[in-house]
């Protein structure tokens, strides 16, 4: 007899109800939100590592666990097919050919003696032509019990022939009764004997395989472990280098070009940290360079200012004299007098503005502070230079600032002189203040206005109350309050041209660049972003809608934080007058 399979198998279908939008949409964001923490190397690696072990162990596993599943399920079958096809042919030879039921029952308890344990069913016709069915375990294995499609392949006839020497084979099937494994088998006597079924089970065999699982699952978890470890110690061996160069690189960065990195291995992580060492020690030195020439830069400026002063004081002296005996003079060598006067006050401007822009860029600039009446500051300032027929002037008395006075005068007569020169009179200077919330939270359009479409000099007379308050605390209490002090001051010229605007405080910046010589040097309007800046204040320049252009001072009322020390506000720079 020839051994043949037949298997059938079932299907199960699922369902899963589909979540509502509602909750989905939360869900889904917190997964996102979930992914976007995933973020460090160090993390990825150790995923990145997990994944490939987890695959890799579930692999071998899997593979281990199917290999050792089929060996022992087809060594435990073949085993109990050869046992029963041999049981079957010993335990059938001597029963006659209709053999009684007490026969066929005799040998069926017979060939399930054997050592395999397994129930047996012999199926015949007794002499009376009647089915007998003999079995040894009724609650197990009855002819219903076994399955039609392997019951129709035992009584299957096949034709004989060269490639088929038996009419009839020995078939066999794999069958699930409750939670226990079964192995069905039959086959029919050849000759016109009994037809025999048995059942064996296969609870212990998957006992086995229960136990291979759960140590190759143990295994796998194991595995997963390792990988972790293992991907965390790389990651510190390869990270703690990326580390300490990024850290080179902030500290770069903020300016401690003498970092350096210490230098292992020959890897790549090696020749990085050399690149970087070579980088740092190249920008170093242009730095360094750079430092020196601006260095020099300086110290040549202000060499030649100091250098200038003892000449021009004594052509200024000369040019007065000149300018004093002008109307004695031939008409004819007047107006060279004239110019060789205006020019001896351009130099002389020019010179101490030098001098004034290498204490900025020195560091050296000092504040020297002291209770201002804002108002007077700013009526002084326009006297002093004859602007009176030509300025507006908005500003409360009372609003007293504790500023450096002649670093603000010096703002407010470039800010004034640049829009008498450039713009159109009259020249609008409004001056209030902005307390506590004000301060930034005041809407305001592109050119520096409140929202309402007020103009700035508009926008200066409008809040007299928010003016009154700060007022009424300086008379009160004689100190300065707190909040900011803002100085507008407005022309009714053509406006800065869009291209020039970002240039305005630029130093030695020309608008135009066809006339390169002007009557000014370029600086004055650098000087006194200067000056704002040390008093912990701007300056910003903007374009009104209505025509004319706006520079806005915002100044602390209160610039004593920013002194150097007690004494810084009591003493003044070298060379100030």
């Amino acid at each position: 007899m020839t051994e043949r399979s037949h298997s059938g198998g079932t299907a199960h279908e699922s369902t899963d109800g589909a979540a509502p939008s509602g909750r989905r949409v939360p869900r889904l964001l917190g997964r996102a939100s979930g992914l976007l923490r995933w973020t460090s190397l160090r993390l990825r690696l150790v995923v990145v590592f997990g994944l490939v072990a987890l695959t890799a162990a579930v692999s071998a596993s899997g593979i281990a666990y199917w290999l050792n599943r089929n060996t022992v399920l087809d060594r435990t079958q073949n085993a109990v097919l050869k046992d029963f096809r041999k049981s079957l042919e010993d335990s059938t030879r001597s029963l006659p050919l209709r053999p009684r039921c007490t026969e066929l029952q005799d040998a069926a308890r017979q060939i399930a003696g054997g050592p395999q344990n397994y129930a047996v069913l012999l199926i015949g016709v007794d002499r009376e032509g009647k089915d007998c069915a003999a079995t040894t375990d009724k609650d197990l294995l009855t002819l219903r019990g076994v399955p039609d499609a392997l019951r129709g392949a035992v009584d299957e006839v096949r034709p004989v022939d060269e490639s088929n020497p038996s009419a009839h084979h020995l078939y066999w099937q794999r069958k699930q009764i409750g939670d226990t494994p079964y192995l069905v088998a039959g086959a029919k006597v050849i000759g016109g004997g009994p037809t025999g079924y048995m059942m064996k089970s296969l609870a212990a065999e998957r006992q086995d395989l229960n136990s291979l699982a759960w140590s190759l699952g143990i295994a796998t978890a194991l595995a997963l472990v390792g990988s972790a470890l293992l991907a965390q110690a790389a990651a510190t061996t390869v990270l703690r280098p990326v580390q300490r160069l990024g850290h080179a690189a902030r500290q770069l960065g903020e300016g401690r070009l003498e970092t350096r990195l210490r230098v292992t291995g020959t890897d790549e992580l090696a020749d990085l940290s050399r690149t970087f060492n070579r980088t740092a020690e190249r920008l170093q030195q242009r730095v360094e360079e750079l430092s020196a020439r601006e260095a020099a830069s300086r110290r040549f400026v202000a060499d030649m200012s100091h250098e200038l002063r003892t000449p021009l004081t004594a052509i200024t002296a000369v040019s007065e004299v000149l300018e004093e005996e002008a109307d004695s003079l031939d008409p004819m060598i007047a107006p060279a007098v004239q110019l060789v006067v205006s020019e001896t006050r351009r130099l002389n401007d020019l010179v101490e503005n030098l001098m004034e822009v290498t204490r900025f860029d020195a560091g050296t600039a000092r504040l020297v502070l002291d209770d201002v009446d804002v108002a007077d500051q700013v009526t002084a300032c326009i006297d002093a230079r004859a602007w009176l027929d030509a300025v507006d002037l908005d500003a409360d008395r009372g609003i007293v600032a504790r500023l450096d006075p002649r670093r603000l005068d010096v703002i407010l007569a470039n800010l004034i002189g640049n829009a008498l020169k450039h713009g159109g009179s009259p020249v609008r200077v409004s001056v209030h203040t902005e307390h506590g919330d004000d301060v930034g939270q005041r809407p305001r359009d592109a050119a520096g206005e409140e929202e309402g479409g007020a103009s700035v000099a508009g926008a200066a007379e409008a809040p007299e109350s928010a003016a009154d308050g700060p007022a009424e605390q300086a008379e009160d209490t004689g100190r300065p309050g707190s909040g900011e002090l803002v100085i507008r001051v407005r022309d009714h010229g053509p406006g800065i041209p869009e291209e020039v605007l970002p240039h305005v405080f630029d130093r030695f910046y020309k608008a135009s660049a066809s006339r390169p010589r002007s009557e000014g040097s370029g600086l004055g309007l650098s000087i006194a972003l200067e000056n704002a800046h040390i008093h912990g204040g701007e300056i910003t320049a903007a374009n009104l809608p209505e025509g004319g252009a706006v520079f806005t001072l915002r100044l602390p009322m209160d610039a004593s934080r920013l002194a150097d020390g007690d004494d810084a506000a009591t003493r003044g720079t070298e060379d100030e007058r």
